[in-house]
């Protein structure tokens, strides 16, 4: 079955020349799911009506987990596949910083999972998870009902650090999950009288969306300038250095006032006067503090005993979940047919939505082939494209393509694919609109 959904050899030059090669491509390659079978035929008979399925759990409707679902369903010739999800819709944390400055509702972020059901036939259950089963393939829901498969797909996301003082307070919110809490800073950042400090936190790496800090803090800088101009915008990062856009970021912290220190590790908080203790110092009474702590993968990968792998010095605990990268399956002993991906897996690529996406088209190929009795594909090939906004009308952008090495079993950035925009205008802003919808659309709709 070749199902090279992926950016191939020919177009590696169109990826790093822009994100938007990524829309332009899915749209042709999307185009006709049925042409692509009818000139691939399946390697087994398809069912007979009547015929027990293949069945499929997929836990988590996010990004990796709707895109998986939708693909296993059509490429799966009779897959059966059951999404649980705890919410009735999906909120994107893909440009929730914008909900800051006013620029978008958390409505126009919302996605709700009826096309899935009316269009892909995904039997969508809404409901917690509460244990796995990955030995006899079943999951247990809060309400006792047990399902069983012939394959689990986990995608639950990512779980926070507690942060030492900070307790169950929602003083310094993280606003990192899409949902209440980027309402309460929206509205701690309107509310913060003109001339107070606001400090930005970022934990050290792996985290979810490695340019989402950096891009919040420009964006942020920005609107202090004109709605606040007397205040001050402080980011303490926990790396070393930069992350990534080094050079784009530089510029427009300097361009935007904003103070940038690093390895600012924090050590722990006060909530009452919002002041932190760091390795580099305290910050003390500040008017609003985005804390963002640091992360692993969703804690029912713990529950379920799959956290194997990612472990920061210092940390006691695993954060993250190691998986085989030509299938997603675990590397547990004993649960390779418990698949895991989006943010809670441990590989070389970057934990984002984009990524989330294309991991799960691999992952759904995979699990087809071995349906079929095959091997997964040998050589996957994923992209990750992603926009930054650097004023409230202008962007950047940055783009990679990962090929499987199998010197190392590791998906590997190809190093004639990256790119990334020299400084920032409106035009990529534009863009930045158009490759949002086509990737919620692909994951979605």
């Amino acid at each position: 079955m070749d199902r090279r959904f992926f950016i191939s050899a020919s177009g590696l030059a169109l990826a790093a020349a822009s994100p938007l090669a990524w829309a332009d491509e899915d749209k042709k390659k999307y185009r006709s799911s049925s042409e692509r079978h009818s000139r691939t035929p399946s390697p087994t008979p398809a069912p007979a009506p009547g015929a027990a399925k293949s069945r499929v759990i997929v836990i988590g409707g996010g990004m990796a987990g709707a895109t998986v679902a939708k693909y296993l369903r059509l490429w799966g010739d009779g897959v059966a596949v059951t999404l649980v999800e705890r919410n009735s819709s999906y909120v994107s944390n893909i440009m929730s910083s914008m909900v800051l400055t006013g620029q978008r509702t958390m409505s126009s972020l919302t996605y709700s999972y009826g096309k899935l059901l009316s269009a892909y036939g995904v039997t969508v259950v809404q409901g917690d998870v509460t244990e796995i089963d990955p030995v006899g393939v079943k999951v247990k829901l809060a309400n006792g009902t047990i399902l069983a498969a012939d394959r689990i797909v986990m995608a639950p996301g990512i779980e926070f650090d507690a942060v030492p003082g900070l307790g169950s307070s929602s003083a310094m919110p993280h606003a990192w999950q899409a949902g209440a809490q980027t309402t309460l800073l929206a509205q701690q950042l309107a509310n913060m009288p003109d001339g107070a400090t606001m400090v930005l936190t970022i934990p050290r790496a792996p985290f979810r969306c490695p340019p989402g800090p950096y891009e919040r803090a420009c964006l942020i800088g920005d609107w202090l300038k004109i709605r606040k101009p007397k205040s001050k915008l402080f980011v303490l990062d926990a790396n070393p250095a930069m992350l990534v856009e080094a050079d784009n970021f530089t510029k427009a912290f300097a361009m935007h006032g904003i103070t940038y220190v690093p390895n600012a590790e924090i050590l722990s908080v006060d909530p009452a006067t919002k002041s932190l203790n760091t390795t580099m110092g305290n910050f003390s009474n500040n008017g609003v503090v985005n804390l963002i702590p640091g992360q692993r993968a969703g804690k029912l990968i713990t529950v379920a005993g799959l956290n194997n792998a990612t472990k920061l010095v210092g940390d006691s605990a695993f954060r993250f979940a190691g998986v085989n990268q030509l299938s997603y399956a675990s590397t547990v002993p004993g649960a390779d047919k418990v698949h895991i991906i989006g943010d809670a897996s441990a590989t070389p690529q970057p934990k984002a939505g984009h990524i989330a996406n294309q991991e799960a088209k691999v992952c759904a190929d995979a699990i087809v082939r071995a349906f079929a009795g095959l091997q997964p594909d040998q050589a996957p090939v994923t992209n990750s494209a992603c926009y930054s906004t650097i004023t409230m009308t202008q962007a950047s952008w940055l783009t990679a393509v990962y090929q499987y090495n199998p010197a190392t079993a590791a998906m590997v950035a190809a190093s004639a694919s990256y790119g990334a925009s020299v400084g920032w205008n409106s035009d990529h802003f534009e863009d930045m609109n158009t490759w949002f919808k086509a990737l919620m659309a692909d994951s979605f709709a």
